[in-house]
């Protein structure tokens, strides 16, 4: 590596120095080293701006040149100062989204980038600062000592028991994987839930989706699913729902024995929409770390469409137009940029591969409206999707999975071909016997006339007792599929 001018002039002096006496190539040569030094450890002027304008969710400095995503602090004199992250710019002004109150900050207020977390070159630093690697990204904790804690969408611990410990910092935004390096969907994976096993068979690293409207057990499900998946981890998205259902879900739902081996992100719907977002993907960046660990993982995330919205908020707030039914196209192209983050890693025999994260994204129907365009637009994006119906739920079906309307994508390339074929034979009478229905109810069905109906109406008690399910049962897949097996064989 060449020697800049300033060290050039210094070895001449050195060399000159020792020619002329020893204690003066000394002094040189120490001199020389003092310098090297301060240049390894010298850190570029921060530019700093200032606030001029607040309106609304979203605030405006003038003076601050950082890439989109970069997190800055808002700090006045006498408060502390406010987290805020880069969500945009026009001309010299960019926009933040603040994750905390803005009570109290006024214009002329400072806003500072913070320091990238990343350590710079310590080489000619001095010499080429544009080229240390900054990376101003939020970088929050993941690790071992996550499992059994429940924290905040920032990483600090909402459980009162204590500071976080076996954990270190990385990045919220990662390089997705290649898709041809990915693992396909071949393994079944049991959810301990018998209609789900039997019928809508999940394979390991499977996208899902659970559709449903407000109360009808979509919380319930996944507590099941959370306590009896055959999963090493279990990671917890609760993104923008009621904070009393936080604690309700960790200890009515999750329970003790589903919390040892879970981590439970929290991000209320009272939080800011940008708090909202970071939490889910601070779930999916600690799914990632324990698949690219090799270990399989599950990803429950309540909800999708909240996450949406989050967005969606943010996106109108700088301006972005709407489109349908008031979701700005930003909305439908990150709701793709989370979900493909799950799923299965690389091949075993790969460095860091062998991990999976199967992933289960709630998705609430505005309505119990099956079109809603972030229905519709997850229903394209994920591998499958559940479907909860209220009508079910109001008459004491427990979980109240409509199978006609649920499909697994993956079901035929984890689940053998005779499996496949008896859960077909059982959609075909259950389906046989619902629009037979009204006529059996109203006493107009006669045996003897419809060898199909006169199956479907034999088998419909035993199939209902297929579906139904304690939230404190667990059904394995083996026993699943053999109840599947005698109940069509019946």
């Amino acid at each position: 590596m060449k020697n800049s001018a300033f060290e050039t002039r210094a070895l001449h002096a050195a060399n000159a120095g020792s020619a002329a006496s020893a204690p003066g190539a000394d002094k040189w040569a120490r001199y020389l080293h003092d310098m090297r030094s301060f240049s390894a450890d010298a850190v570029a002027l921060e530019t700093q701006g200032l606030l001029v304008r607040v309106t609304g969710l979203v605030l405006e400095a003038a003076g601050i040149r950082v890439p989109v995503g970069s997190v800055c602090e808002v700090r006045m004199e006498g408060q502390p100062p406010v987290i805020a992250e880069v969500v945009g710019f026009a001309s010299d002004r960019a926009y933040l989204m603040p994750t905390g109150d803005v009570a109290g900050l006024a214009a002329g207020a400072r806003v500072v980038p913070r320091p990238s977390p990343v350590v710079p070159m310590k080489l000619g630093a001095l010499r080429h600062p544009w080229r240390r690697n900054v990376d101003r990204t939020l970088h929050l904790p993941v690790g071992d000592g996550l499992l059994g804690r429940v924290v905040d969408s920032h990483g600090e611990p909402m459980d009162r028991l204590g500071p976080l410990g076996s954990v270190h910092n990385e990045p919220l935004t990662r390089r997705p994987i290649n898709a041809m390096d990915r693992d396909p969907v071949r393994t079944p994976l049991d959810t301990g839930v018998r209609a789900i096993n039997a019928m809508l068979t999940v394979g390991r690293g499977q996208r899902i989706g659970l559709f449903a409207g407000t109360g009808v057990g979509k919380s319930v499900l996944l507590g099941m699913m959370a306590r009896y998946t055959a999963a090493d981890v279990i990671v917890v998205g609760l993104i923008g729902e009621r904070g009393r259902e936080v604690k309700e879900f960790i200890e009515d739902i999750l329970g003790p024995e589903g919390m040892r081996r879970a981590v439970v992100v929290a991000a209320p719907a009272d939080a800011p929409p940008l708090v909202r977002m970071q939490g889910a993907n601070y779930a999916t960046v600690i799914a990632e770390h324990f698949r690219d660990r090799g270990q399989d993982v599950l990803l429950l995330m309540d909800s999708l469409t909240r996450y949406a919205m989050a967005q969606r908020e943010i996106a109108l707030a700088i301006g972005e137009p709407p489109a349908t039914k008031g979701y700005p196209p930003s909305c439908f192209a990150k709701l793709p940029q989370l979900v493909e983050r799950s799923g299965n890693g690389r091949p075993r025999d790969q460095d860091g591969g062998g991990g999976s994260i199967t992933a289960f994204y709630t998705v609430l129907s505005e309505g119990d409206d099956p079109q809603d365009p972030i229905a519709d637009a997850a229903r394209g994006i994920l591998d499958g999707h559940i479907v909860l119906s209220r009508d079910l739920a109001e008459a004491g079906h427990y979980p109240a999975i409509d199978i006609e309307k649920s499909v697994s994508r993956v079901m035929t390339s984890v689940a053998s071909r005779e499996h496949v074929d008896a859960a077909r034979r059982f959609r075909q009478l259950h389906a046989r016997h619902n629009k037979a229905r009204d006529l059996i109810q109203l006493g107009a069905y006669a045996p003897g006339h419809d060898t199909e109906l006169d199956l479907a109406v034999r088998l419909h008690d035993p199939m209902t007792t297929l579906l139904q399910q304690g939230m404190h049962e667990s059904a394995g897949l083996a026993d699943s599929l053999a109840l599947l097996q005698a109940v069509i064989a019946a």
